[in-house]
């Protein structure tokens, strides 16, 4: 009689257990972590919808990136929305995360791109750089090559050939036109703007500094630098088939946001292809 009580017992806590193991990826509930500008304010909008289908959107919001990834890795988030791939694959080679590790990310979906675009508070045209101005460029390694292949479509520099989007100011070959290039914080790049002729901004910090009527041109969206530094939802790799993820993707990736992201942000962030 006692070996039938444990063996039901045994059984009632291998259910419970195996119940708690599924709960994290069948729960109707998830937690994603975001900057505030542009990603929070795109799940705010897409929250009613992805409530409307029966799930619960928590959006956790942050003012900078470093805890994002890791908070995700470790379990406190279901997913976030704030880098791009390149960002991804950085942060798992520097946390030695591989394929099939628990703390390991993947992306689920590329949702947004956030352009750099040219930018000034003393002129309205390419045409009006000329010889001595100053552009000021970010001055880190991702966001300089971008801003130097914008500048070099532009006609503004030429780059080597093979350069693309790990180009650095090393990499030009030649000054079309004689300006400097002025590397500041790709934070602090809008702020300056004042200070110098042009500055090259990236799309958020745009919209954060409310300067985004003094742009005069961007990165094309069918660019390399487009395709590359799409913003991506990611998750850990256990949690890609969560299926309140790939809702709340599906609908992130729906016509009706993707219009409402070109209505909302204009030129500043623009739906992924």
């Amino acid at each position: 009689m006692n070996k039938n009580i444990l063996k039901v017992f045994t059984a009632g806590l291998l259910a419970f257990s195996l119940a708690g193991c599924g709960s994290k990826s069948d729960s109707k509930t998830i937690t994603v972590g975001a900057t505030t500008s542009p990603h929070a304010i795109i799940l705010k909008h897409v929250q009613p919808e992805f409530e409307k289908a029966g799930y619960k959107l928590k959006i956790k919001e942050f003012s900078d990136y470093p805890n994002i990834n890791p908070s995700t890795s470790d379990g406190s988030l279901d997913a976030n929305y704030f880098q791009h791939q390149p960002y991804l694959t950085s942060y798992n080679k520097d946390k030695g995360y591989k394929k099939g590790d628990d703390g390991y990310l993947v992306s689920v979906g590329a949702i947004h791109f956030e352009p750099l675009g040219l930018y000034s508070t003393k002129y309205k045209a390419v045409s009006d750089i000329k010889d001595g101005a100053k552009i000021a460029i970010p001055n880190d390694a991702t966001n300089e090559a971008r801003a130097l292949l914008l500048l070099a479509d532009n006609g503004v520099i030429t780059l080597d050939k093979n350069a693309g989007v790990n180009a650095t100011k090393k990499d030009v070959t030649s000054y079309n036109k004689k300006v400097e290039l002025v590397e500041v914080d790709a934070a602090q790049v809008a702020s300056k703007l004042p200070d110098v002729d042009f500055g090259i901004v990236n799309g958020n910090y745009a919209l954060d500094a409310k300067v985004t009527d003094k742009i005069i041109t961007s990165e094309d969206s069918s660019s390399e630098a487009a395709k590359t530094y799409q913003n991506v939802i990611a998750v850990k790799e256990s949690n890609k088939d969560n299926k309140a993820i790939k809702k709340l993707v599906e609908i992130l990736k729906s016509d009706s946001t993707k219009k409402w992201i070109e209505k909302k942000f204009g030129v500043s962030v623009k739906p992924a292809e």
